[in-house]
Formats: C-alpha cells, structure tokens, sequence
C-alpha cells in the first residue's frame, strides 16, 4: 500500500487540502468571490442608473427639441405673417399714393383746363371789344360817340369777364 502510487497521490490531495483548510484559502477564495460578485453587482446598479439617466437626459433633450422646432415654427410663422402684412401695407400706400397722383395730376389738369379757358375767353373778349370798338367808331362820330364808345366798352368788358 505505501508502494503505490494512488496511496501517495491520494495522501498528498488529503494535505493539499488540508494546508489549504489550514490556511483559510477557500474562506479567501469564497471572500473574493463574494465581493467581485458585489462588485459586479454594483456595476450594475451603476449602469442601470447611468442607463436611466441617460434616458431621462435623452427625453428631456428629445422634449427641448420639440419646443425648439415648436419656437423656431412659431417664429417662421410669425416672420410670414409680418411680411404679409408689411406687403399689404405697401400694396396700400402705393394704391393710395397712386390715387394722390392721380386726383394731383386731374386737378392740374383741370387747372390748365380752367386757365386755357380762361385765356381763349378773355382772348374772344378782347376780340370782340376790338371789333366792337372798330364798327362803333366807323358808324358813330363826334363826342357823344366817343362816350358812348366808352361806357360801351367799359360795360362789355365787365359782363365777358
């Protein structure tokens, strides 16, 4: 039996372990499991709240976005209103300065018009006392003539004006 080889190899396991139990090596072993195995759990918690906060990060940036694409809507849409409405307004001033023009040019139009008329009636007028004046002094003589001619005139140029 102390020939054998198993004997020796079964002999030698019993004090590896028992040098083993001696030493404390499976309570250390067992000691260092346990705390990687805490530590390992740990890792998780820790990426289980990382991943949460990432998450809530990653929805109150998403939520930012939408209230930025909300205001940046918002203020395209503001933008076209103003325009619109500074386009009408210039449509409207320039109809009513068109309609300005318009009703200045009619009135100096109108003027000239006046004033034309005014010099082909006082031309006639002039005419006409000249012509009047002509055949008034060829048919009438003397003094009598030359006062009637006078108040004539006088009375003519009055009543064509």
């Amino acid at each position: 039996m102390f020939q054998s080889a198993e004997f020796w190899v079964g002999v030698a396991f019993v004090i590896f372990w028992g040098l083993m139990f001696y030493l404390g090596v499976p309570g250390k072993v067992m000691n260092q499991l346990d705390s990687r195995g805490k530590r390992i759990a740990d890792e998780l918690a820790e990426a289980k709240r990382l991943r949460q906060d990432a998450e809530r990060l990653l929805k109150e940036y998403e939520s930012k976005r939408a209230a930025a694409e909300r205001e940046a809507a918002d203020i395209v849409s503001n933008a076209r209103a103003e325009a619109e409405r500074l386009a009408a307004e210039a449509q409207e001033k320039m109809t009513d300065f068109v309609k300005r023009r318009t009703a200045t040019a009619e009135a100096k139009i109108a003027q000239a018009e006046a004033q034309a008329s005014a010099e082909v009636r006082a031309a006639a007028v002039d005419a006409a006392i000249k012509a009047s004046e002509r055949v008034l002094r060829d048919e009438i003589t003397g003094a009598a003539a030359a006062s009637l001619v006078t108040s004539s005139l006088n009375d003519v140029r009055t009543k064509l004006q």
